[in-house]
């Protein structure tokens, strides 16, 4: 080849491709400069838009009725009421202690995300589904929590999260409403709160937010709900003038 011609003609010529003890030796910044026009240059990454976080859509009026029509106990019941009309998370769910719940005075004790504590009103129909829940239906156990195991080896023992989501995938198939899952029942609550009229910081109140931009994110208002609002506020805006 060609290094052949050229050592014939230049004896003293070294041979430009090392041997194999010698390529051992070789640095990375030597072997560039060898192999260079082999190496393809790095593509530089394209800049990626982080996409918005995408929120769960509530429940209709049918997919709600349906999916709580299939729960059968006291317990599933009044824990699909404290996030359907308290807006509670499947975490404060299962954390509650029986001490927590105030059925005559209808308050609930939260401790939310960061052990922060706040109070929600309790809805008059779920503090009869847990006290029946508590009269009935309840385990004897020596743990404080509300919320128990109802049978099998585990009678008596807190719930635990990965029981909590057997549950909802269950009456998910059973009901058919595949987004049954528990945050869309907190978010069903927001969006209700917010097409109420409620106040923003009430709202951001009643659902533990730290901040108010996420209970605004958080809210999903239809498009029925703005323009009432819009044609609202402009019929006040003419009478004043």
């Amino acid at each position: 080849g060609l290094f052949t011609f050229r050592t014939l003609r230049e004896p003293e010529l070294r041979n430009p491709i090392p041997s194999g003890r010698e390529a051992r030796r070789v640095s990375a910044e030597e072997r560039d400069g060898l192999l260079g026009h082999l190496v393809r240059p790095k593509r530089r990454s394209a800049l990626r838009l982080r996409e918005p976080r995408r929120l769960p859509r509530p429940l209709d009026r049918r997919e709600t009725a349906d999916l709580l029509s299939s729960l059968r106990t006291w317990r599933d019941r009044s824990i699909a009421g404290l996030m359907l009309l308290s807006g509670l998370r499947s975490g404060e769910i299962l954390t509650l202690d029986v001490t927590d719940i105030d059925i005559g005075a209808r308050w609930i004790r939260i401790f939310g995300k960061g052990a922060k504590e706040r109070r929600v009103p309790l809805d008059v129909e779920v503090a009869g589904l847990i006290q029946t829940y508590l009269l009935t239906e309840r385990p004897e156990s020596t743990s404080t929590r509300l919320f128990l195991v109802a049978k099998g080896p585990n009678r008596g023992q807190p719930l635990t999260p990965a029981g909590l989501r057997t549950i909802f995938r269950y009456h998910r198939i059973k009901s058919g409403v595949p987004a049954g899952h528990p945050h869309a029942l907190r978010h069903t609550f927001g969006t209700a709160m917010a097409e109420a009229g409620v106040d923003l910081a009430v709202m951001q109140a009643l659902l533990g937010h730290a901040h108010v931009d996420t209970t605004a994110r958080y809210i999903h208002l239809t498009p029925t709900h703005v323009k009432a609002e819009f044609d609202a506020a402009r019929t006040r805006l003419r009478t004043r003038t």
